[in-house]
């Protein structure tokens, strides 16, 4: 026992020197191949922002991506962990500028 001891603590600092390793957002699914795949759900769409978050419990990209000739955002959120599509949504205006007000309170808090 006294053995083993020694042995998980260096696979431990091993771990979290590693870069990408031990930290709380990583993901098996680069953000580039995330977001080649929300654009193949948006023809003709640009991505305006994209964030990788845990929502209920899922690590994902979120991806908001504007069409020409279209008010809003499609908001397209991608498993960082599959790759595959959780969800598609049409955001309008009024609705992102909400939700983005919410994200700054609540940021806002959390370094208070």
């Amino acid at each position: 026992m006294k053995s083993f001891i020694p042995i998980v603590a260096a696979a431990l600092a091993v771990s979290f020197a590693q870069p990408g390793l031990g930290q709380r957002h990583s993901s098996p699914i680069s953000m580039q191949v995330a977001r080649d795949r929300a654009l193949a759900v948006v023809p003709r769409g640009r991505v305006r922002s994209v964030e990788l978050e845990r929502e209920h419990g899922r690590l994902i990209y979120s991806f908001d991506i504007t069409v020409p000739g279209r008010a809003g955002v499609e908001e397209v959120q991608i498993s960082a962990l599959t790759g595959r599509l959780i969800s598609r949504r049409h955001e309008s205006a009024a609705a992102e500028l909400r939700e983005r007000q919410a994200e700054a309170r609540a940021h806002r808090r959390r370094r208070n």
